[in-house]
């Protein structure tokens, strides 16, 4: 190609590069200004994306439908908020203003779609790339491609408890990650381990803000509003009671116990050892946090204790260090003295 062609390709490239980065930052700007809150990790889910059959679409309950909502998924007991509380009638009435404009927005259906789409590939196993991304989903509209990711991956977070991460720049793949580090051996199918993470991390949230304990009724109140319920079968966790009593306790990622001198017997929930290994209350605060569309310090308390708890962990691995290097370096003199005396 002749050098003056490729110099007018390369300012076309610019120009239309520079016209998409523009409407990415006008969409964003519009988002802002309408209020939406694009971050609750219950009320994700809108009409079936146009583009993949309804046979191969995930059968989404009505209580997962429509738009965001600015319900606060879980409400604190023990760890106060800083956030003002309106009336219930105001605040329904603004949720309803709130959820009619949401669905109206062009770039808030691409991201129901996109969810649907992500949900799809996370079902059938198969690779993710933005190519079939913007092919199936995106397409007219890929210039806002980074924006509408994005906001679907926190849905996909809050909803899953699982991240979105590109692990090829080269070929653009993509995958989910689970927000938990799994330190033990024994971890279950990936089939299963997504949708737990996604139910255990909103458990263990409910556990922190309602002081480390946390009674069944309550747990399960929150889960209701996300339209899961202990003696129905769910799209996503299977069979919550089962889920939440018996395979995460086994796991060792809650304790299920009696309250002590109930009568009738009574139960709640704690953290189980494994929750303490491989997450924080720091990590799960910041889960709530976005879930409430605020920040962790909005919680005063628990955002206390959560920063407690990220300084003993750091001395305690700072002390495990310490400790392996005494050992080694018990060890090295050992060898050293035993060569010495075998000359």
């Amino acid at each position: 190609m002749p050098r003056g062609q490729k110099s007018k390709l390369r300012a076309r490239e610019k120009r239309h590069q520079a016209r998409c980065e523009n409407q990415d930052l006008g969409a964003t700007q519009a988002t802002v200004a309408e209020g939406e809150s694009p971050s609750s990790a219950y009320l994700l889910f809108g009409d079936r994306p146009q583009n993949l059959p309804a046979a191969e679409t995930p059968s989404i309950p009505e209580a997962l439908q429509g738009a965001p909502s600015t319900t606060n998924a879980i409400a604190p007991v023990s760890c106060s908020s800083n956030e003002g509380a309106s009336s219930q009638d105001e605040k329904s009435l603004g949720s309803s203003r709130e959820a009619e404009g949401w669905k109206e927005n062009p770039l808030n259906k691409k991201v129901v779609s996109l969810v649907h789409f992500l949900l799809q590939k996370y079902e059938t196993k198969e690779p993710i790339t933005k190519g079939d991304m913007i092919k199936f989903v995106i397409r007219k509209d890929k210039c806002h491609f980074n924006e509408i990711l994005k906001r679907a991956s926190e849905h996909m977070e809050l909803a899953l408890g699982v991240d979105l991460k590109e692990v090829d720049p080269i070929r653009h793949y993509y995958a989910f990650f689970s927000k938990l580090d799994l330190t033990y051996n024994e971890t279950t199918s990936d089939e299963e381990k997504i949708p737990k993470t996604g139910l255990l991390m909103i458990a263990l949230g409910v556990i922190f803000l309602n002081g480390n304990r946390a009674p069944e009724e309550a747990v399960w109140e929150i889960m209701n509003m996300m339209g899961v319920y202990a003696d129905r079968k769910h799209f996503l966790y299977g069979d919550p009671r089962k889920v939440m009593t018996k395979d995460l306790v086994q796991l060792k990622y809650l304790e299920y116990q009696q309250v002590p001198n109930s009568d009738p017997p009574r139960y709640e929930f704690l953290w189980g050892p494994r929750a303490h290994a491989e997450t924080s209350k720091m990590k799960v605060l910041e889960f709530v946090a976005k879930m409430h569309d605020t920040v962790p310090s909005a919680f005063p308390s628990c955002y206390e204790e959560a920063l407690r708890d990220e300084e003993q962990r750091t001395q305690a691995r700072a002390a495990a260090r310490a400790h392996t290097a005494a050992m080694a370096n018990a060890r090295s003199r050992t060898t050293s003295s035993s060569f010495s005396h075998a000359k």
